[in-house]
């Protein structure tokens, strides 16, 4: 058995390996609490600050334990770092290679019998669907990031994959070839698997719903990016079903029935479109989300009318079944789609927020639940596996019991590691005076004013991180008509091109302004002079109109308690960590936090969020920021 504490020690095999590898106590801590829990089939949550290698930490103990684990991330971007770049060089590290999978959702796999039947009029679509035919004899994987002179973005993928809605499964004529099915195959023979989250829930969902699971039985569970899991499981536990789906379904009902010369079927379809029809006019006109108690009683008389419409178009389909698989595939299909509608229609299904999400061409009908803790605890009861939880965001100060009691974990044991840099030397934050209250009209403009002075002071980039797309929105527009305080700086505004190819100029820029808001806040990882200021405009607060935070304030209130104190604040908190964990992504790193919110200091709970950033100082002064930029700029001058 491996030494963890000698494997991470100043000796340790990733010194040749890994450039710039540093021996950190807190890394061969953390490891020793992750191989004891999976030894002894325990549950653990960890927290590990910025700069421990909690990868390294939770990677390095479950390849020597002989047990079988899948690991879980946050997003398919980390996913695939795990597995091409830091599985095998911890594989080279401890000298034992073992079998490894990568599995994703069905839909980042090319489909070959849609390959085959897919054709475009487009000339964009049809240029990457030229490259996509070249590609499907050199891809053994068929994992469509292989694929790299095809954005992710582009309209073939949909033509070219498939979803669980059109594949035909074992009645597929080219079922032995299915780049989804291989893949599967490859994690249940292999020893560790990298999924992600969306995946994850996917597997539990269908699980909770008594359907077989898709990943391998295994004994352990690595969750990195933990923190994502509760937002995540009230989507995949709820039940949604939107327009597009359902227009969908009658349009490709329409071509299979007109051929085969069914004018049962084709009635009922018209009679579903014009239901569907009849929604769209009679739901509110003013994007945005509605719970079922602020809408016109035509809406809902609506719905009604498709949930009637779908019950027959399926009984006129039963009978047609046995004559192609397209047809039966489309009648289970009107039977799901169905008893979605029934749900969240029926008031006494479910214990959930039943809300609509109207948007400009769009409309979705959902059912979230209030709790998901219920159900997430009893699918780790069954399981019968060490569940492993880590995130750098998971704790308020040294307190877990927040998160645990949205995924409902009982009896697992909490473990904490600081960060190793020295937050209290090389990060201060900035609370500016004389703003106005974030509801003021003139808010965003005015916190962008109170940071000129800082644009002069700060050689080096600069992240302005927002929490509302309205407000970024105000600030690109404040920016660009003052193009004369830039100073020459490139100015960078999410939206204006793909995140990476922003991330990968503003590294490369060295000295420029990014604005963003969302995914900026988290899974971004700039380091060196590319980002010495971090301005956050408001507490990160999610609105109360939220439907996720509108069902968990209805299910802390059922039950007597207060939701601000139990969920909007540390909610709030932990969201900050993550905005001001973009600063300082290595030890050498400085730089300086601005938090534009009077609330930090004209409310109580301010005090909670100057703690949650704890060890880094606070300060109100300009002089002080000067002073802290000056000697910093000073001591790397001198080294």
């Amino acid at each position: 058995m491996i030494n963890l504490t000698e494997f991470f020690g100043p000796s340790s095999p990733l010194d040749e390996l890994l450039n710039g590898f540093q021996s950190r106590q807190g890394q061969a801590d953390m490891a020793e609490e992750v191989a004891y829990a999976i030894n002894e089939g325990q549950h653990l949550v960890v927290e590990a600050g910025t700069g421990i290698g909690k990868t390294f930490a939770y990677l390095v103990p479950a390849m020597v334990s002989g047990q079988k684990v899948i690991i879980s991330t946050g997003t398919k971007n980390l996913q695939d770092q795990l597995y091409h770049r830091d599985l095998p060089l911890i594989s080279k590290a401890i000298g034992r290679p073992i079998a490894t999978a990568l599995l994703k959702g069905r839909s980042n796999y090319l489909c070959l019998n849609r390959l085959e039947l897919a054709s475009t009029n487009d000339k964009f679509i049809s240029r990457d669907l030229g490259l996509v035919r070249q590609w499907r004899h050199q891809t053994a994987t068929g994992d469509k990031t292989e694929l790299a002179d095809v954005p992710e973005t582009s309209m073939v993928w949909p033509i070219v994959t498939s979803t669980i809605d059109n594949c035909l499964g074992r009645k597929c004529p080219d079922y032995q070839d299915c780049h989804v099915m291989k893949a599967r195959q490859t994690a249940q023979e292999s020893d560790l698997i990298v999924i992600n989250h969306h995946l994850l829930l996917a597997d539990l969902t269908m699980k909770e719903e008594g359907f077989a699971e898709f990943l391998p039985d295994t004994k352990v569970m690595i969750l990195d990016e933990a923190h994502q899991i509760p937002d995540l499981a009230a989507q995949f536990f709820g039940v949604s079903v939107g327009n597009i789906e359902l227009e969908r379904l009658c349009n490709e009902l329409l071509v299979i029935a007109i051929p085969l010369n069914q004018p049962l079927v084709l009635r009922q379809i018209d009679l579903l479109k014009k239901a569907i029809r009849q929604l769209l006019i009679a739901a509110p006109k003013k994007e945005g989300r509605y719970e079922f108690a602020q809408i016109q009683t035509e809406v809902i008389i609506s719905i009604k009318n498709i949930c009637e419409a779908l019950k027959n178009l399926g009984q006129v389909l039963m009978p047609l079944v046995d004559m192609a698989d397209t047809i039966e595939k489309k009648y289970e299909l009107t039977e799901l789609y169905f008893n979605r509608m029934s749900s969240i229609l029926d008031q006494d299904y479910g214990d959930g927020l039943r809300w609509v999400d109207i948007k400009s061409r769009s409309l979705r009908l959902n059912l979230t639940p209030l709790d998901v803790g219920v159900k997430l605890r009893e699918l780790f009861l069954k399981s019968k596996k060490s569940w492993i939880f880590t995130s750098a965001t998971i704790a308020i100060g040294e307190d877990f019991s927040h998160f645990k009691e949205r995924i409902g974990l009982v009896g697992a044991t909490e473990a904490s590691f600081p960060s190793p840099f020295a937050l209290e030397d090389n990060a201060l934050i900035y609370l500016p005076s004389g703003l106005p209250e974030p509801s003021h009209l003139k808010f965003t403009e005015k916190m962008l004013a109170a940071t000129l002075p800082l644009l002069k002071l700060v050689s080096g980039g600069i992240f302005f991180l927002f929490t509302s797309h309205h407000a970024l929105s105000k600030a690109k527009t404040w920016f660009k008509a003052k193009q004369k305080i830039l100073n020459g700086r490139l100015l960078l505004v999410q939206g204006d091109s793909p995140r990476d190819d922003m991330l990968k100029k503003f590294r490369a820029d060295g000295n420029a302004i990014l604005l963003g808001t969302g995914s900026f806040w988290e899974g971004v990882d700039v380091r060196g002079e590319a980002l010495n200021m971090v301005v956050i405009d408001k507490l990160p607060f999610r609105s109360p109109a939220d439907p996720l935070m509108m069902a968990r304030l209805e299910y802390i209130k059922k039950n007597g308690g207060n939701g601000f104190i139990e969920h909007q604040l540390p909610t709030a908190v932990l969201a900050l960590k993550q905005g001001v964990g973009r600063l300082l992504r290595d030890e050498e790193d400085y730089g300086l936090v601005v938090l534009c919110d009077p609330r930090i200091k004209n409310k109580n709970y301010g005090k909670t969020f100057i703690d949650g950033l704890s060890p880094m100082r606070s300060t109100e002064s300009l002089t002080e920021v000067n002073d802290f930029l000056e000697a910093h700029k000073s001591s790397r001058i001198t080294s």
